[in-house]
């Protein structure tokens, strides 16, 4: 049963990034689409796809000086490889792709699993600090183009949540009372808790956990760690960016208008539907309608810049995944070696 549901929520969010597809394709000329995407200037997608390559092995890297802050030991391919095998696995899993690299990462080179999530959580919560910031530059930087962007979007929903605000301060209430009772059973339990085998391993889990989350704070060159944090986000730029140089219709658009669409085509591809496919297309389309681009070559945009990105993913995991398999298991055949001996 518990397969069945894996699969049914899987399909739905496949279905749910066809419908979005459909939604961004409807009532336009796919034979204009097709001519955008034919006669592109392929050179630029190229030099993007080149920068891209340094984001993930500066990602790596990063990574990595989280994990020896945590005091795990680890080469830095094998990171790297665990990393683009997470990317691949995020293309057919949406949001797995985290766990699945930690995963990866123990069966390589022996990092728990709970202290790799706790670095990946950390590493999550730094880009939505980072997107928050853009997203405040570029309302800042435009206010006037996205103040009907963003008032579409939202608008209708506030107003329906204000009209059921009474309905949702009581769900609010029952949920904090709810949450009081529970944390009073726990207290009050506490010491038998302490004495329950699956109890124990959920706070050794936990513990391990919050290790790697605050591995950020035992880094000895924070500095370093800024610095690929920042070289990072300035790739996702200049790809987004010099993308624009592949189409006539884009071909002017300033750096302003490209770090709109960095921004938005973030939350697309944040967004927990197979590589942000379909939301990731909207957004994008929706952010260069702003700018007079029209839908078939916003669309044709979205297409080869994801298009490109994802064969990407899919070469380079793929050759990840093949190195990890062959690697896989052998930092716990050394240390059975080390004992014996």
């Amino acid at each position: 049963m518990k397969h069945l549901l894996t699969i049914f929520k899987y399909a739905l969010l496949l279905a749910l990034s066809g419908v979005l597809m459909w939604y961004a394709v409807r009532g336009q000329d796919l034979s204009t689409i097709g001519h955008y995407i034919r006669s592109a200037n392929y050179f630029w997608l190229g030099i993007t796809m080149f920068l891209s390559v340094l984001g993930y092995f500066s990602r790596a890297y990063r990574w990595k000086m989280q994990l020896t802050a945590s005091h795990q030991t680890v080469s830095y391919w094998n990171v790297y490889h665990a990393m683009m095998v997470g990317y691949l696995a995020n293309i057919v899993l949406p949001r797995m792709g985290e766990v699945i690299r930690c995963s990866v990462l123990r069966r390589t080179s022996g990092v728990p699993v709970e202290v790799s999530l706790g670095t990946v959580i950390t590493e999550r919560v730094i880009d939505v600090l980072v997107l928050a910031l853009l997203l405040g530059v570029v309302l800042m930087l435009e206010f006037n183009k996205f103040w009907a962007f963003i008032e579409s979007l939202f608008v209708d929903k506030y107003d329906s949540l204000a009209a059921n605000r009474d309905v949702l301060l009581s769900v609010a209430g029952i949920a904090v009372l709810l949450a009081f009772v529970f944390g009073y059973l726990l207290l009050r339990n506490l010491d038998k808790l302490r004495e329950n085998a699956l109890f124990v391993k959920v706070i050794a889990f936990v513990k391990g956990l919050l290790a790697g989350v605050f591995s950020i704070r035992k880094m000895e060159n924070k500095s370093l760690f800024l610095f690929h944090t920042g070289f990072t986000w300035l790739v996702y730029y200049l790809m987004d960016y010099l993308a624009f140089m592949c189409f006539p219709e884009t071909y002017s658009l300033d750096m302003k208008a490209g770090l709109a669409v960095l921004t938005f085509g973030a939350f697309g591809m944040a967004a927990p539907v197979s590589g942000g496919i379909g939301v990731f297309h909207v957004l994008v389309q929706s952010t260069l309608l702003v700018y007079g681009i029209s839908k078939e070559a916003g669309i044709a945009y979205a297409l080869v810049v994801h298009g490109a990105q994802t064969m990407l993913v899919v070469l380079m995991g793929g050759i990840s995944f093949i190195v990890s398999a062959i690697h896989s298991g052998k930092p716990a055949a050394q240390k059975q070696m080390s004992v014996s001996r």
